[in-house]
């Protein structure tokens, strides 16, 4: 996965926008011109505040379906998706919770997006939905028989789960790299603002060469200048919202100190790739 192709720099920072309720879903409320207005505002909030790509989510839809959603959820993503990319110019993603990748793959596919984020693309994981199966070998035949080009950005040992099993990070990191064919990989922290520690970074990092790691959650204007060091980019949100509150609207002044800080620490360091590359097991 070529991020200069996709973001036009090196190490991306992706906002999120948190769709709100949705058709269908317990918090409801009868209103898609209140869904569409929110998302409009913090697109413009995030493509104003500098960052290189943004990630569309059904994030108030919990909770959560554990594989397919209702279709009027695909029906209403790919509305405000449409909408999105005639807003703003920059790349942006889709990630259907809890685990819909087929859907996400449809929308981004039929919207023209660019990548889409997979929560379990390999293994099992134990969540609040119950036990989540990765089911990489539809997915990427799916893509195929689409005959689509969008990326597939998989999280490893994702938040809000826990694995069966103890995995290494780094064989978790390889077999989904190399067994699920993922084009970069996520790591979080254990939940949603909650970051991950810079020494799984590093690991995941070395282990991914040379396929992009990116920092899944947690990441605020203080910890990116550390963080993003051993990262190939960033997807953040919690951090983004006015007083920092995960219900609140994005706050473009906080959407701006975030970019100032990453690219400031970015622009005080050598040029180079946050790991050395290593041998990568046959």
């Amino acid at each position: 996965m070529n991020l200069n192709q996709i973001f036009k720099t090196s190490r991306p920072i992706i906002g999120v926008v948190h769709l709100l309720p949705l058709p269908t879903s317990p918090r409801w409320g009868g209103n898609l011109k209140a869904v569409i207005d929110r998302a409009e505002q913090e697109t413009v909030a995030l493509a104003s505040g500098g960052v290189d790509g943004i990630i569309i989510e059904n994030f108030f839809d919990a909770p959560f379906a554990k594989t397919g959603v209702d279709p009027a959820v695909v029906s209403v993503m790919s509305l405000v998706v449409h909408r999105l990319r005639n807003l703003v110019s920059l790349p942006m993603g889709i990630n259907v919770l809890r685990n819909d990748a087929h859907s996400a793959l449809a929308i981004a596919t039929c919207t023209q997006a660019q990548f889409i984020r997979v929560n379990v693309l390999t293994g099992v994981m134990a969540t609040d939905q119950g036990l989540i199966e990765g089911d990489a070998h539809h997915l990427l035949r799916y893509r195929r028989e689409l005959g689509s080009d969008v990326k597939i950005l998989a999280d490893v040992l994702v938040k809000h789960a826990r694995p069966l099993g103890s995995p290494n990070l780094t064989t978790a990191v390889q077999e989904t790299i190399q067994r699920g064919l993922a084009d970069g990989v996520i790591l979080s922290g254990w939940a949603t603002g909650s970051p991950p520690n810079l020494e799984d970074l590093e690991l995941a990092s070395a282990a991914a060469q040379p396929i992009p790691v990116f920092i899944g959650s947690g990441a605020t204007w203080e910890n990116i200048p550390t963080l993003i060091q051993a990262a190939d980019g960033v997807i953040v949100s919690s951090s983004l919202k006015r007083r920092g509150q995960i219900e609140q609207p994005i706050d473009p002044a906080r959407v701006s100190q975030f970019v100032e800080a990453m690219r400031s620490s970015l622009q005080q360091q050598p040029s180079a790739s946050p790991t050395t590359p290593v041998a990568m097991p046959s």
